[in-house]
């Protein structure tokens, strides 16, 4: 079986890709539901794999079994809900992630973070979830639609940025403190698109050197605040653009991709001027593998 990639061609084994497939179908579901009770029996049927041989393929393909693969899924929504939604009370959290006492949350939560929920709440620590995340030895998960990356010609986009400086793994920190001034200007998600702009590659710039800004569309000037939120713009200026669905996981292979693969083949030369995403949908307002991210590499 030969797909077409970038303009190329790469052979693909067609019984493997089909295995990769069913394991695909079990994360999505496991994404999707995660506030219902999954079974091994219900999981293994999504797969079409038997029941009794289920268990040893999950933990063989992914590195960890059922169980544990499901409970870190829900405690990063479950941290990702605490930084992010102030509302959210704990007990909830700790019924969304079928625990039936706040104090079985708390302990398995501080198990998995190496902070209670409260703690976590009020000082959000990411290392130990990324941690463990990236450990796992996942399939890729995500998808890109290849056969559409287009190109545009993106109109001039003024934005109230914020500058994150320093430690990747201390990003959330900085989009807390942008959620709150978003909040505070009536700018939601919904009203206002979210863009990322990467000025470093964090795969090869030291921690204390990256760069990058969190931003959202405006119209209005960005008055001054203790937030540290600016006015910059995004130029016009022709771009190639890749729509990416899924999670965090996958979009580094995606941008990889217009780099390693589309570009060389493309003919294209680069514009000065940063890649940047507009975060079109993303967690934990849907499934970490519905999340929809347009990537904008700027073209002369």
């Amino acid at each position: 079986m030969r797909v077409s990639f970038g303009g190329s061609e790469l052979t693909v084994n067609p019984a493997s890709h089909a295995y990769r497939k069913r394991f695909q179908r079990v994360l999505d579901h496991i994404d999707a539901h995660l506030d219902e009770g999954l079974t091994l029996d219900g999981l293994s049927a999504v797969a079409a794999f038997s029941k009794f041989h289920f268990h040893r393929q999950f933990s063989e393909y992914l590195g960890v079994p059922v169980h544990q693969y499901v409970q870190l899924v829900r405690m990063r929504r479950a941290a990702y809900q605490l930084t992010f939604h102030d509302g959210v009370r704990i007990v909830e959290l700790a019924l969304a992630c079928g625990y039936e006492s706040h104090e079985a949350f708390s302990r398995a939560f501080r198990a998995a973070t190496g902070a209670s929920p409260s703690a976590f709440r009020e000082r959000p620590d990411w290392r130990r979830l990324d941690e463990t995340y990236e450990a796992i030895n996942a399939i890729e998960r995500g998808h890109m639609d290849q056969r559409h990356i287009e190109t545009i010609e993106f109109p001039t986009t003024r934005i109230a940025a914020i500058e994150h400086r320093g430690d990747p793994r201390s990003i959330f920190a900085t989009v807390r403190k942008f959620v709150d001034w978003r909040k505070r200007n009536g700018l939601s998600p919904s009203r206002s698109a979210t863009y990322n702009v990467f000025y470093d590659d964090p795969r090869t710039t030291p921690p204390d050197a990256f760069r990058m800004d969190i931003a959202a569309a405006i119209e209005g000037a960005v008055e001054p605040n203790e937030h540290g939120v600016v006015e910059k713009t995004i130029p016009a200026g022709r771009c190639a653009v890749l729509r990416y669905v899924g999670g965090e996981d996958g979009l580094s292979r995606a941008i990889h991709h217009l780099y390693a693969s589309w570009l060389p083949a493309s003919g294209e030369e680069l514009r000065d001027f940063p890649l940047f995403l507009q975060r079109v949908r993303f967690f934990p307002e849907v499934p970490d593998h519905e999340a929809v991210t347009d990537i904008f590499l700027p073209l002369r």
